[in-house]
């Protein structure tokens, strides 16, 4: 069995930031040779992430509005 390991780094100033990683990620399994099998994408050494299956404008808003009730930005006290 085949496996590749790439590590990505994203540099976020912000509190919070939608990327999208797509590209990157088909890269990785060009780079790879590997014609078949899985991807595990992993955030590593943050503080929290939430995986998003489906890059739309409208999703992302949803999420937004769920996360700062979750827990909320503002206000900094």
């Amino acid at each position: 069995m085949k496996s590749y390991r790439k590590e990505l780094w994203f540099n976020v100033p912000q509190r919070r930031k939608i990327i999208r990683i797509t590209e990157e990620i088909q890269n990785a399994i060009d780079e790879s040779g590997i014609k078949e099998g899985l991807v595990l994408v992993n955030a590593m050494n943050i503080t929290a992430s939430v995986f998003i299956n489906d890059d739309e404008s409208g999703l992302h808003s949803d999420y937004e509005r769920w996360l700062e009730k979750l827990a909320p930005e503002k206000p900094y006290e």
